[in-house]
């Protein structure tokens, strides 16, 4: 077992080339949104034993994971499969709303947050926003919590 990565290690590597990998089979329906961490620990369950089965010397270097996985799609169980696009699909739904909060959240900006009370910087106006939670339109709200800065 000297010089061989320990089976757990490799498993979370390949999961996380597996996320990217799910990133690229996802459509684009709407989906509840989860973070990278989240979307690890779903792929984990559901992609583990797939990705040392069917792609065992597949490495995480250059999306040898993803790409292996891809050629064998056949090969792969329809969970892993599924749980590819929706993980998918929800990083991408985050990645939208994260996108957007600017955009949706701009009257509400203007309205609470004040510049003559604010410190330079979008981290200083998220606070803002989070503090007046309350105030915040519904819009705002829901693409904050949606980007995952809730």
């Amino acid at each position: 077992m000297a010089g061989r990565p320990r089976r757990g290690i490799t498993v979370w590597r390949s999961l996380a080339t597996a996320g990217l990998l799910a990133i690229g089979l996802a459509g684009t329906a709407a989906a509840e949104t989860i973070g990278y961490a989240d979307a690890i620990k779903i792929l984990a369950t559901t992609c583990g034993a797939d990705i040392e089965k069917v792609c065992p010397k597949a490495q995480l270097a250059n999306f040898e994971i993803g790409r292996c996985l891809q050629e064998n799609q056949a090969k792969v169980s329809p969970q892993c499969t599924t749980s590819l696009v929706r993980v998918g699909q929800s990083l991408q739904a985050r990645a939208a709303a994260q996108a957007s909060v600017s955009k949706l959240c701009a009257t509400d900006v203007q309205r609470l947050c004040p510049p003559k009370l604010m410190k330079p910087g979008d981290g200083h106006l998220l606070v803002c926003l989070l503090k007046a939670q309350p105030s915040v339109s519904k819009r705002c709200n829901a693409a904050i919590t949606d980007a995952g800065y809730r």
